[in-house]
């Protein structure tokens, strides 16, 4: 039996090699359906790579209490409930530290969304900075607020509403290079400001909204340059075991502060890192399927292809079948060249795309900061799937050989 297999292997190699181009064309449907899948896995594996580092560099012990649930001020239209929202204050983040006893440390930061905001250096400018104002305990909260350079301010700048800056990596390089940013003077928004620190660059930070491009100043500084800002956002830590209860704790406080009925919805929102985290899985779950649909539909052309060829290789073979079974081949024999033909002419086309996905992922690894990597499970599904499109439209064709009569096969001219 395996040696039957093996000669059975060696003449479908020796086919393909014979006919390349032929071969080719015929395995491009596959080479594409099993691309798609795992480039767009590939690509998934990376984007939430980076999300996940991104969302975690905030700390997995922290939650996040904002007006309105992140993003939901830009780009869709608010509800009616959602604009009728009272801002949070900073007597709720002053409420939440006394009245909570799970929470270890909390920091109230404020933005002004109303017009972007610029920063600027001598000639160069840096547009749509994510700028506010925080408290002095802002990196003792937030895990990614490491220094690079310098240092963070103090409550005493804070309380006298100095005009200092803390800059992300991004930001500081854009205006000034190489050079040291500590010390210089820079234009935000009209008003001078003094740098005196720059944060080191979150991992997994990425795209024009990551938190490299942050412009931190003191919280009661921001409050005197806008007098107008009320969007106060809140996040505390608490020990991971206890997060919930510090989440749980934090949210009677904050309802009994808002009047909220017993029976209505809250009018803020509470996230943690892991909420973000299974929110996004769920995206990519919906991405992940509507990608098996596209890929599926590919496969089905690559096997349609493949199932021509081989009824094509069948005609043009008839002769051969005929002197095959006419010194004792089997029914069985025959089944089995035709079906390893058509199989390893899908595994062939599988793994094209596997050489192809990967030439493209490491291309995006290089000149991206995306951590694409094609994962083991895409490469699994991609071969096993292009073995599978063989096995199932190499029947017919298989079959259709098995069953020539030997005498008319002979006949044929």
């Amino acid at each position: 039996m395996a040696q039957d297999y093996r000669e059975n292997l060696v003449l479908a190699m020796d086919t393909l090699r014979a006919h390349k181009l032929r071969s080719l064309l015929a395995t491009l449907g596959v080479v594409m359906g099993v691309g798609v899948l795992m480039l767009v896995g590939a690509l998934i594996q990376g984007f939430r790579q980076n999300v996940i580092d991104s969302i975690s560099s905030f700390g997995a012990d922290t939650a996040f209490v904002s007006r309105l649930g992140q993003g939901q001020h830009m780009g869709r239209r608010m509800t009616k409930d959602e604009r009728e929202r009272k801002p949070l204050t900073l007597e709720d983040g002053q409420a939440l530290r006394e009245q909570c006893p799970a929470i270890k440390n909390l920091t109230v930061w404020i933005s002004y969304w109303q017009s972007p905001h610029n920063v600027r250096f001598g000639d160069q400018t840096v547009s749509g900075v994510d700028f506010r104002g925080a408290e002095a305990n802002y990196p003792y909260v937030y895990a990614n607020a490491a220094m690079k350079e310098g240092r963070f301010f103090t409550e005493p700048e804070n309380e006298h509403r100095q005009n200092v800056v803390v800059l992300g990596e991004n930001a500081a390089s854009a205006l000034f290079g190489e050079l040291p940013a500590v010390g210089h003077e820079v234009r935000i928004d009209g008003s001078t400001f003094r740098v005196i620190g720059v944060f080191v660059k979150p991992k997994g930070s990425f795209g024009m909204n990551d938190e490299d491009r942050r412009v931190v100043i003191p919280y009661w500084t921001f409050r005197k340059e806008y007098a107008q800002a009320d969007e106060n956002s809140i996040r505390f830590q608490a020990d991971q075991a206890s997060l919930d209860s510090a989440v749980d704790q934090a949210r009677e406080v904050l309802r009994r502060r808002r009047n909220v009925a017993y029976n209505a919805p809250d009018n803020f929102e509470i996230n943690t890192s892991q909420q973000d985290i299974d929110s996004f899985n769920q995206i990519v779950g919906m991405v992940v399927l509507a990608t098996v649909v596209l890929s599926s539909v590919g496969l089905l052309i690559g096997g349609v292809g493949v199932m021509n060829i081989m009824l094509v290789s069948v005609t043009e073979r008839t002769r051969e079948i005929g002197v095959r079974k006419a010194i004792g081949a089997r029914r069985r024999d025959i089944t089995l060249q035709f079906l390893f033909e058509a199989m390893a002419l899908t595994l062939a086309g599988g793994l094209i795309g596997v050489g192809a996905v990967e030439t493209i992922v490491a291309a995006i690894r290089h000149f991206t900061e995306l951590h694409a990597i094609v994962p083991w499970w895409a490469v699994s599904i991609g071969v096993s799937v292009s073995l599978f499109i063989g096995l199932v439209f190499g029947v017919w064709p298989a079959m259709k050989a098995s069953r020539l009569d030997p005498v008319e096969a002979l006949r044929y001219e």
